[in-house]
């Protein structure tokens, strides 16, 4: 991490600037209370029973991406993000993987909507899991060899991260959900050099998928109450 912004990879850069950004603002306004549970919610944390009852507080589905809950929690989130994020942006280039990073981010956190909607959640590990999530899903995608090592290496490193999500303090539904839409957005954004690697059908039904999916979840609450 030898200089701020890497013109190589901007989308990279910007998130990891974004994310450091609102980290120092809590710490800077909020003193020894940055990483409390008040904090971290008036920050944009997803509640999802308040998001059930008030849809105009729907920004945090996107916004708690950003949030961080403590000092390891944010530094073990931002060492991942610049590793990953440039292996990410490389394979999808930077506007494809912006996409992938906000969309798979948004997945998990409606995912906590529905599954744990009592707990303020937050953190750049959903969309990250999603970044996981559409590197594995590349082995049945891509034909270069390298990406196929690169995809097997990844899948082992999800079922690892996936038993330490069943820890205390840790979002599971948050991770499952980015996984799961970032496996299927893997489908829609070809990688580098092999644009015509995955069928026009196969994307069309993996956006299917998705958008059917996320409006789903967004509506469930709605859907699940007795008439």
């Amino acid at each position: 991490m030898n200089q701020l912004f890497d013109k190589k990879y901007p989308v990279t850069s910007s998130l990891l600037l974004l994310t450091t950004g609102v980290f120092l603002a809590m710490l800077l306004l909020r003193g020894f209370d940055y990483e409390s549970v008040q904090t971290v919610y008036d920050f944009g944390g997803v509640l999802g029973a308040e998001i059930q009852m008030d849809p105009s507080q729907s920004w945090r589905l996107l916004a708690a991406m950003f949030v961080h809950v403590g000092l390891q929690h944010f530094v073990l989130n931002m060492v991942t993000l610049y590793f990953i994020g440039r292996i990410a942006e490389d394979l999808f280039g930077s506007k494809a993987f912006l996409a992938l990073y906000l969309l798979s981010g948004l997945m998990g956190n409606l995912f906590v909507l529905v599954f744990s909607p009592l707990a303020v959640a937050a953190g750049a590990s959903t969309a990250l899991f999603g970044i996981f999530g559409a590197i594995a899903s590349l082995r049945f995608i891509a034909r270069s060899p390298y990406i196929h090592y690169l995809s097997q290496r990844y899948t082992s490193l999800i079922l690892i991260n996936i038993l330490f999500s069943f820890m205390p303090g840790i979002s599971l539904a948050g991770h499952l959900g980015g996984l799961v839409g970032g496996g299927l957005l893997a489908f829609v954004f070809p990688v580098y050099g092999e644009q015509d690697s995955v069928k026009k059908s196969w994307r069309l039904v993996a956006l299917f998928l998705y958008t059917a999916g996320a409006i789903l979840l967004y509506a469930w609450p709605l859907l699940a109450q007795p008439f």
